[in-house]
């Protein structure tokens, strides 16, 4: 899946994903076939990180 390249289009992307379609950061990785790890790695860049109970990335 083609994913947003902009850190901060990212963000905006995972998190609406995340709010509209997805109960979790696993299932939306699974789903879209892309890996956890990267996503993690390119929003920390910019400060942000998951949080589970809030099921979305918020600022560090």
């Amino acid at each position: 899946m083609n994913i947003p390249k902009d850190p901060h289009i990212l963000l905006s992307y995972i998190n609406t994903k995340l709010r509209d379609e997805y109960h979790s950061l696993d299932e939306l990785c699974k789903s879209l076939n892309i890996e956890r790890g990267h996503i993690e790695a390119v929003l920390s860049s910019i400060h942000y990180t998951y949080t589970k109970e809030r099921n979305q990335f918020t600022a560090v």
